[in-house]
């Protein structure tokens, strides 16, 4: 099929007037009133734009899809359509277990030559627009697209502020930057912003499934618009003739916590495939990890291993006797020798001083969770040949979590956020939940709201996490008060927060105690004891790991937090923050409420309103705070506790690099 040629403007000025006769404009709105998508089409295509409050937020963009087969993108608007929502559906586990899903839905259909039909199937919610684009093409059975035409044009480049990380196709593991947009070449999303009036948002996609991800590029025209990972001939995806994309997002607030506190990416995914979500569980965890990163134990089997019997028995005890559900074992499986060479991985045999069936049945003994850890460095072929076996091998020891990587290139030059990316990582989700696994995906394709559907996809990393910390310049206590408000718009993220031992020097003896004000003001971890706590609140998942060496927890006063922390919650509200400066985060687990509050490299007080509380209920508040020398000592604290009401008010002192956790338990009479 040749590329379809554009139709007359004439042609497509009769198909506007023609809508605009049936009484449908090509226009929604959110319920609200507030934000409108409209979309247009004329001689050069069809373009969409956005308004919020009657201002331009995005001026008309380009529409579009391009294939080997055909442009598809249509310049006349055959038919609107109108629909809304207004619905509350419940998930097993979130932010929030119940979500209200209210929009406004515009479905345009656009035509050009030949055969080819384009919806474009838009909706307004009062946090944020979305659209995507459904085409049937007649005459072939597959399509090879080679490029995607979506552009965003905003409409005060120089005066509205951005943060992300670069666009890159192999890691979403960089640093963030804060940049004028006009100033952006390009960028991965979640990519977030503010206007010169003081809007928030956000762009990102949603429901990503057998299509390339998207970043953001300036285009020769200097336009930032899509593009997408390709695959190694340089196509961009092999789709079938009649198929439908991912959504394209904006998510809108007057707040920056009102990007956090949105449902939007969620509410465009599908419901759950799984029937029975049972057995998928919100869990606290430890496990044999820090003590890699740190170079005091290694993956491969030897007398720094990591995964022996001994050390994982001591695991299993530490939980048990701490009120966490799981243990994590990395380094337990044959072929860590080969790192660096061929990749090549055992998923099923362990090391000979890893007794598997002995540490399985002694964790059911004791009533923990077992962990798996299925690292591929890359090798897909291998881990796909053997994933039936070993997802299988895992559900007969009672195993009901893995953790998976793909640290290193995929073999046969694939991208990890190309097409064979995306249909691996899925690939790897509906097999898990067809053997009862839930996942926690590490260097994964970025979370799109997949786990409403596919609700066994608990938690990935995709941004720099806590490991970073080990063996690099680290994460400065700013990029911690980025995370919430970009890499977590997207979904829960498995940080591994939690390390007492801010200096390492019980774990690293030879190295020293490094000052708190160093020569470059640094430390090993750059926050206060009191910070790590807080990120446990902070950086949602559902998944939640105490990440220290398990000695650095025992009979420290301060990791009660985390015993009485449940990682199941019900409720979560982000309450103030600016993005880059502080953020205070409340979520609720059943009766209980815990809070996380965090700053960046300033000293900080924030004054909070307990409205959250149940009214007319007692709580007694522990307090974990910084001390008063914690900007000279970092792993200083102090532990506080008082009788509150919903009518109280609390205060959140920080020290530079600080923050602040809180529990709320109710008094019962």
């Amino acid at each position: 099929m040749k590329r379809i040629p554009l139709f007359a403007l004439l042609a497509s000025l009769c198909a506007l007037l023609f809508c605009s006769a049936c009484g449908e404009r090509p226009v929604v709105t959110s319920p609200d009133g507030r934000i409108t998508l409209s979309v247009a089409a004329d001689a050069d295509g069809p373009t969409w734009s956005v308004e919020v409050d009657g201002e331009p937020l995005l001026l008309p963009s380009r529409l579009g899809v391009e294939t080997r087969e055909a442009l598809i993108a249509g310049t006349q608007i055959a038919s609107v359509r109108h629909s809304s929502f207004d619905e509350e559906w419940t998930q097993p586990w979130g932010e929030n277990k119940l979500v209200r899903n209210h929009c406004n839905e515009m479905t345009v259909t656009l035509r050009g030559a030949g055969d080819v039909a384009l919806t474009l199937r838009a909706r307004a919610f009062d946090d944020g627009v979305a659209f995507r684009y459904e085409w049937s093409v007649a005459g072939c059975d597959t399509l090879a697209v080679t490029d995607e035409l979506t552009e965003f044009r905003f409409a005060d480049e120089p005066g509205t502020l951005s943060w992300s990380i670069p666009g890159n196709f192999e890691t979403y593991e960089l640093q963030y930057r804060e940049l004028p947009v006009a100033e952006v070449a390009d960028a991965n999303t979640p990519f977030t912003f503010r206007t010169a009036a003081g809007l928030y948002g956000s762009v990102h996609e949603a429901a990503l499934y057998d299509y390339p991800e998207m970043v953001l590029r300036r285009d020769s025209a200097g336009v930032l618009k899509a593009d997408l990972a390709p695959l190694p001939d340089g196509v961009k995806a092999y789709v079938p003739a009649t198929f439908t994309t991912p959504w394209r997002t904006v998510q809108i607030g007057r707040r920056a916590v009102d990007l956090i506190n949105s449902a939007l990416i969620l509410n465009l995914n599908e419901p759950s495939k799984i029937a029975d979500t049972s057995w998928i569980t919100p869990q606290k965890y430890v496990g044999v990890w820090w003590g890699m990163h740190l170079g005091t134990q290694v993956w491969t089997m030897g007398p720094r291993h990591g995964a022996t019997t001994a050390n994982a028995l001591r695991h299993i005890d530490f939980a048990a006797d701490n009120n966490i559900q799981g243990v994590l074992f990395e380094g337990w499986n044959q072929g860590w020798e080969n790192w660096g060479g061929n990749q090549h991985f055992d998923y099923v045999e362990p090391y000979a001083d890893f007794d598997l069936e002995r540490i399985a049945a002694y964790a059911r003994e004791r009533g923990v969770e077992l962990w798996m850890h299925a690292e591929t460095g890359g090798n897909i072929p291998e881990f796909e040949r053997q994933l039936e076996a070993a997802m299988q091998r895992y559900a007969e020891l009672g195993i009901r979590t893995l953790k998976t990587g793909y640290a290193g290139g995929f073999k046969g030059g694939y991208l990890h956020h190309s097409q064979y990316g995306v249909q691996h990582y899925q690939r790897v989700v509906e097999t898990a939940a067809r053997y009862g696994i839930m996942l926690d995906v590490h260097e994964p394709i970025k979370e799109t709201g997949i786990r409403r559907t596919w609700p066994n996809m608990m938690t990935r990393e995709g941004a720099r996490g806590m490991e970073w910390n080990a063996w690099s310049e680290g994460n400065s206590a700013e990029y911690l008060c980025m995370l919430p408000f970009v890499r977590l718009l997207s979904g829960p993220m498995d940080y591994t927060p939690g390390i007492f031992d801010i200096d390492y020097s019980r774990a690293k003896a030879d190295k020293g105690r490094i000052e708190w004000n160093g020569p470059n003001g640094d430390c090993c971890i750059k926050t206060t004891l009191a910070r790590q706590i807080a990120n446990w609140v902070i950086i949602y998942s559902p998944l939640q790991m105490a990440a220290d060496l398990i000695e650095n927890y025992e009979g420290h006063p301060a990791f009660r937090f985390f015993r009485d922390f449940d990682a199941d919650c019900d409720w979560s509200e982000a309450l103030q923050g600016e993005i880059g400066d502080y953020i205070v985060v409340a979520r609720r687990a059943g009766e209980r409420f815990f809070l996380g509050a965090g700053t960046n490299g300033e000293a900080r007080t924030l004054t909070q309103p307990l409205g959250f509380l149940q009214p007319g209920v007692r709580y007694t508040a522990t307090i974990y705070a910084d001390a008063a020398d914690s900007a000279a000592n970092p792993e200083a604290y102090r532990i506080e506790e008082r009788t509150v009401t919903a009518a109280d008010t609390l205060e959140i002192v920080m020290s530079a690099r600080g923050g602040q956790a809180v529990t709320f338990l109710p008094q019962h009479e």
